[in-house]
C-alpha cells in the first residue's frame, strides 16, 4: 500500500494492526454548507483501498458525489493517545458485488449482519452502495 507507512515502523505496525482489527471507525464527509459529517461505518480494506458498504438513502453519497475527500478517524484511548487519521478519496462503485459476497466483509462482520438483518442477504439489500476510498495519507 503505497500511502502506508512502512511496515517495520510504528506507525506502520499500528495501522495495519487497527485496520484489522477495529470494528467501526468514523467516516467524515463534508455537507454542502461545509459542515463535517462524520459516521460510524464499518469497514474493511482489500490492499491499497477501504471498502465501506452503505444504505442507498444515506446522505453520506451525497456529499462524496460533490465532495469526494473524506477522512477516517480511528476512536482514541480514553486518554485520548493512539489518534489515527487517514485521509482519501471516495468513490460510489457501479456494479458492485453485494456485502455478502465480499469475503473479508462477512469474514470481519457477518455475525453482526446476521444480528441486524436477519441473514447476509437481508443485510446485503439494506446496505447495497459500496465506496471504495483510496487513501493518500495517514497522520497519528
Amino acid at each position: 500500500m503505497g500511502w502506508m507507512p512502512e511496515p517495520g515502523s510504528a506507525l506502520g505496525r499500528r495501522l495495519r494492526r487497527r485496520l484489522q482489527e477495529e470494528v467501526v471507525v468514523w467516516l467524515t464527509t463534508v455537507a454542502s454548507d461545509g459542515t463535517p459529517q462524520p459516521n460510524p461505518v464499518w469497514f474493511i480494506t482489500d490492499g491499497e483501498e477501504i471498502v465501506v458498504f452503505n444504505r442507498s438513502d444515506a446522505w453520506r453519497l451525497v456529499h462524496i458525489r460533490g465532495r469526494p475527500r473524506v477522512t477516517l478517524n480511528f476512536n482514541s484511548t480514553p486518554s485520548g493517545g493512539d489518534i489515527l487519521v487517514v485521509t482519501g478519496q471516495a468513490r460510489l462503485v457501479e456494479d458492485a458485488p453485494p456485502p455478502h459476497q465480499v469475503a473479508g466483509y462477512v469474514e470481519k462482520y457477518g455475525e453482526s449482519m446476521r444480528r441486524i438483518s436477519g441473514s447476509l442477504e437481508g443485510f446485503s439489500a439494506e446496505y447495497p452502495v459500496m465506496l471504495r476510498i483510496l487513501p493518500d495519507g495517514v497522520r497519528s
